[in-house]
């Protein structure tokens, strides 16, 4: 997996309500599991953004409701670096995608980080601006 140019910190943990940003028809999900965490003992383990999670649709169409899929943290609150600057979004999102890391939906409603483009460009693709 390739390397981030940011140094992202770490703003999302287990138990975080995220907005699902994409079509697919989940709207709000909460994450209670991290792809290749490595995390001290009785520590929740935290992502950022370009890290996949994976998580419960808590509110959406009925028939993805209660279902555990895989998400890719799109953006996050809490201020990261990127070069000289500081990078923060209003709220954390994510996008639903599948065991290869292609979108689930076929748009992507608000803006994603520069980030991201890196390691998933089918999600940029379809995203509407990237900031």
């Amino acid at each position: 997996m390739l390397g981030l140019t940011a140094r992202v910190s770490k703003g999302i943990t287990i138990s975080t309500n995220l907005v699902c940003n994409d079509n697919s028809g989940a709207k709000m999900v909460r994450v209670f599991g991290v792809i290749g965490a490595k995390a001290r003992l009785r520590r929740l383990p935290s992502v950022g953004v370009g890290d996949i999670v994976i998580v419960s649709v808590k509110k959406g169409k009925p028939e993805i409701v209660k279902k555990k899929e895989r998400a890719l943290i799109v953006r996050q609150r809490r201020e990261f670096r990127r070069g000289k600057q500081r990078v923060r979004f209003e709220d954390n999102a994510c996008v639903l995608i599948d065991d290869q890391g292609l979108p689930k939906g076929t748009e992507i409603k608000g803006c994603v980080a520069r980030e991201i483009a890196e390691r998933f460009p089918k999600v940029v693709s379809i995203a509407a601006t990237v900031v």
